[in-house]
């Protein structure tokens, strides 16, 4: 549910939901690569000071498509520090985690982050930055937040490394990734990066967005923002067909995959159709031992934002019974202008222990704190 936030006159949010709750998505700010220069060495400093960093899109400077909300986020959202929204903790506990009863937030950092930087070495350098600003600037100041490794994926022995570093630390709770990967990320290039978060006991999160080089729908580049924000549900598609169909999930049993900011309703009609598709030509696939849809229902998860609203509202219980209650994770999105309130978020009654289910036990097993 998207909520635009306009003034709340300097006064605190009112908690309006008693549930303590778990929030999957939420985006710190880092406030440009020199935030970041207490983790690079002089050699990337010196770099992006002279060359700056270049994606793997076709554009020199600035997103895709321009955002209508000033830096993509609520109006309110912008500190009295000056910062940008979700740069400063004290302001973000204030109007967020204390007065929302977040005890657990999830980070997801999304740039500068060196994620689909072309420069691999820099991409490497960018995302263990990202990964220390985290710990110093956020975990360690408030328990609450946990982190996510942030792994520069088109490397894969780079990712695997810093994974490995993080295993075990209890600042992080997460890989991540961008769903414009250079490549299906089902394809076996990959597949290092997951058994090393299995091993570690991390899921890998599949955040939205990110900077594959290819075009953001299957015909083409669009016209409008629009389209983007319609489409990025496209790429997630296809990299869960592509994670289920090359084996991923049937190699690495123990693998947990978040799918986060993509939405949902889409899975049932997209699993039928593997389903389908599979019993006529599972010969193809001797590697997958079950159902497309059996895999997914054990191993994906679901980030509630942004969670589509049918009319009547009364059919999204349809795609969640489908799908199951224990595939759901209660996220904000917070900053961003796409907020959703979690007293507004699930427009449909639902019992008790639903409620305590959706909005924080399903997140305390898959990250291992139940």
């Amino acid at each position: 549910m998207n909520v635009d936030v306009l003034n709340r006159s300097g006064t605190h949010l009112a908690s309006s939901n008693r549930l303590m709750i778990a929030d999957c998505d939420i985006h710190p700010r880092i406030a440009g690569v020199k935030a970041l220069y207490p983790w690079l060495s002089k050699r990337w400093q010196e770099h992006l000071e002279t060359f700056g960093m270049m994606h793997r899109q076709p554009y020199e400077r600035g997103p895709a498509y321009p955002k209508a909300q000033p830096m993509a986020s609520r109006r309110d959202s912008f500190p009295p520090s000056g910062g940008g929204p979700g740069s400063d903790l004290a302001f973000m506990a204030w109007q967020h985690l204390d007065a929302n009863n977040v005890e657990l937030g999830i980070l997801n950092p999304l740039t500068p982050s060196g994620q689909g930087a072309v420069n691999p070495d820099l991409s490497g350098a960018m995302a263990h930055a990202v990964n220390e600003w985290q710990i110093e600037k956020w975990t360690s100041q408030d328990a609450r937040l946990k982190a996510s490794i942030v792994v520069p994926y088109e490397d894969t022995a780079a990712s695997v490394a810093e994974i490995e570093r993080y295993a075990g630390n209890p600042h992080f709770a997460q890989v991540l990734l961008l769903s414009r990967t250079g490549e299906p990320p089902g394809q076996r290039r990959y597949w290092p990066i997951y058994e090393a978060a299995a091993a570690a006991g991390l899921p890998v999160a599949f955040h939205a967005f990110g900077h594959g080089g290819h075009p953001n729908t299957a015909g083409g580049w669009p016209s409008y923002y629009i389209e983007d924000m319609v489409g990025h549900a496209q790429s997630s598609q296809a990299g869960l067909v592509s994670l289920v169909i090359e084996g991923v999930f049937e190699r690495i049993p123990s693998l947990k995959v978040v799918m986060v900011e993509a939405g949902s309703a889409w899975a049932p009609s997209l699993l039928w159709r593997m389903d389908r598709q599979w019993r006529k030509l599972k010969a193809e696939t001797p590697h997958l031992k079950k159902l497309p849809s059996e895999y997914v229902k054990s191993q994906v998860w679901f980030t509630t934002q942004p969670l589509e609203e049918p009319e009547p509202r009364e059919h999204l219980l349809d795609a969640i019974e489908w799908l199951g209650w224990d595939r759901f994770l209660f996220a904000t999105d917070y900053p961003h202008w796409d907020f959703d309130d979690p007293a507004f978020a699930l427009p449909v009654r639902i019992s008790e222990e639903r409620r305590h289910q959706f909005f924080r036990t399903n997140a305390d097993a898959v990250y291992g704190r139940a």
